[in-house]
């Protein structure tokens, strides 16, 4: 897309701060470009806080029943899935499903907790509590 082509069409999720978009310049070469954002863009942002907000709630109403850890109802709080806190704390995504067990994420060192807590932004405390609907 041309400079003069980015949408500015404005976007609610982005809450008035621009984005950088690549975009080429007369030159033909890729410089960033501020953008206000487009609709389209805003509807399946929403769509997908959506989605995360609703896998949240069910993680948060599994890990009430024991069925799961609180680990993944804050996986899914902070918008992320598990290829994304896998790359984000360095942990397999294996190690991160068995962290998902209510047994084995209650046996999980400081250490390793605080890494989660970390990259989610919240206090140790926080990560290891259920909060109340």
């Amino acid at each position: 897309m041309k400079q003069t082509e980015v949408p500015q069409e404005g976007n609610k999720t982005l809450a008035g701060v621009k984005k950088a978009v690549y975009a080429t310049s007369e030159s033909g070469q890729y410089e960033t470009v501020a953008s206000k954002g487009w609709e389209v863009e805003e509807i399946v942002t929403s769509q997908a806080v959506e989605e995360f907000e609703r896998l949240a709630q069910n993680a948060l109403a599994k890990a009430l029943n024991k069925e799961t850890s609180i680990l993944e109802y804050h996986m899914f709080k902070n918008r992320m899935d598990l290829s994304l806190l896998s790359q984000t704390t360095g942990f397999f995504k294996w190690t991160i499903k068995r962290d998902f067990k209510v047994e084995t994420f209650a046996k999980i060192s400081d250490k390793r907790a605080l890494v989660y807590a970390e990259v989610m932004g919240i206090s140790l405390a926080e990560l290891r509590t259920v909060p109340n609907r």
